[in-house]
């Protein structure tokens, strides 16, 4: 084997100290510290979290996560490891079975089994089904009682209201939960990126399933899931050649939610640098284009829940307020809110002239540029949320998983075209 050659869903070979204890005892080592400290972080969770939804997952993922704990050793003692296996097993039981038995609950009556995000997201299915447009405009929103008014909004694209289509036609039973077609969506997207990557991404994959920040989100709002899922396939197929396909999945991705533009910004360069922009702009561009028709139905009360309240300027305060920099500049500084703006302003400048001097040619480097820019994004926004830095965590942990693409098949698309090497 070349030297460079990395080992199975390691990427190519690194020997720094974070590389060499990530693939100590063939990985098992870095897999028992991911499973004993999330039984850890899962446990604490259980017991003092503020949100019920979040102790309910706590309590059931601390039992799997230290059950995985207990595997993974095993798995050393016998010296026959099944890392990836494994991992959709963990994922399993960390992330859809705590997601079911909430679902199940809630189903029966228990109001405190999902966050607000589920209900927000049906809330835009009714109304889509309902009036044609998913959002309430200012005046709907100001005529709620003043402690509905937060449900009121909805800060997500309108593609985003199909998850709450079932909900809106069939009405409350726990197959219609959003987060059932949230996690469908997620697991048909991982299971396709993962096909395309040869050898198969361990570690990548447990960054997007089993670690927990990844898992909580899932279990009990669920929201982002599909649209990092959707977001690592389109890198996936950038990969292996499949340009197509990946402005299909990136244009999906875009059209549920706005943390899904920077990537689709960053494979724009990488599809003009490689000479696939015409493969895949038209998808990439067109789907979330098509999927704004609904908020043409009422402008304005598209700008009031996507743009106004995200930056802090509706009719009342995002929840999302994460003590980050950016949060913490809007709070100390006389004006801060103009400063951490400014700050958003020339990180997202910069990168540009980064994009524009030194353009991805690769998927590997695309997550970087995605993974980096959506970290300094998040920790700026005057408004955020912990959660979101699975986005930034998960693209970077992919990016060695995307340098050793594998051949694309005959019978799927642009297998004929040209690929990235």
């Amino acid at each position: 084997m070349p030297a460079q050659t990395a080992r199975a869903g390691s990427g190519p070979s690194r020997t720094g100290p974070v590389a060499r204890l990530d693939r100590a005892a063939g990985g098992l080592a870095a897999d028992a510290a991911l499973y004993g400290l999330s039984a850890v972080f899962a446990l604490i969770t259980a017991l003092t979290s503020t949100l019920l939804p979040h102790r309910a997952w706590g309590a059931i993922a601390a039992w799997t996560y230290l059950a995985m704990f207990v595997v993974v050793g095993t798995q050393f003692l016998l010296r026959r490891p099944a890392r990836t296996a494994l991992t959709w097993v963990a994922w399993a039981g960390v992330a859809l079975l705590p997601l079911v038995v909430q679902a199940v609950q809630r189903a029966g009556g228990r109001a405190d089994r999902a966050q607000e995000e589920v209900l927000v997201v049906e809330h835009m299915g009714g109304r889509l089904a309902d009036t044609g447009t998913p959002y309430l405009g200012p005046e709907a929103i100001s005529a709620l009682p003043p402690g509905e008014q937060l449900l009121g909004y909805a800060p997500y694209q309108p593609g985003m209201a199909v998850f709450g289509l079932p909900r809106a036609a069939f009405g409350d039973a726990w197959w219609t939960d959003a987060r059932i077609w949230f996690a469908l969506v997620t697991a048909g997207a991982l299971v396709a990126a993962v096909r395309l990557l040869r050898p198969h991404p361990v570690r990548a994959v447990q960054f997007a399933t089993v670690f927990p920040i990844c898992a909580l989100t899932l279990a009990t709002g669920g929201d982002d899931l599909p649209v990092l899922a959707l977001s690592l396939l389109a890198l996936a197929c950038c990969a292996s050649g499949r340009f197509t396909a990946a402005g299909l999945a990136i244009g999906a991705a875009a059209a549920l939610k706005l943390f899904a533009l920077p990537v689709l910004a960053v494979l724009l360069v990488l599809a003009y640098t490689s000479g696939n922009l015409r493969r895949f702009a038209p998808l990439a561009l067109g789907v979330p284009l098509i999927a704004l028709l609904p908020a043409a139905v009422d402008s304005d009360a598209f700008a009031e829940n996507v743009i106004r309240f995200p930056l802090g300027h509706g009719l009342v305060t995002s929840p999302a307020q994460s003590p980050f920099p950016g949060y913490l500049i809007t709070q100390a500084v006389p004006g801060g809110r103009y400063v951490a703006a400014g700050l958003l302003v020339a990180a997202g400048l910069a990168i540009a002239v980064l994009l524009v001097r030194r353009p991805p040619r690769t998927a590997a480097t695309a997550a970087l540029f995605c993974g980096y820019g959506l970290l300094a994004a998040i920790l700026l926004m005057p408004t955020t949320r912990f959660g979101y830095l699975l986005y930034p965590l998960a693209l970077l942990a992919w990016s060695p998983a995307l340098r050793r693409p594998s051949p694309p098949a005959s019978t799927l698309d642009d297998a004929s075209g040209p690929r990235l090497t």
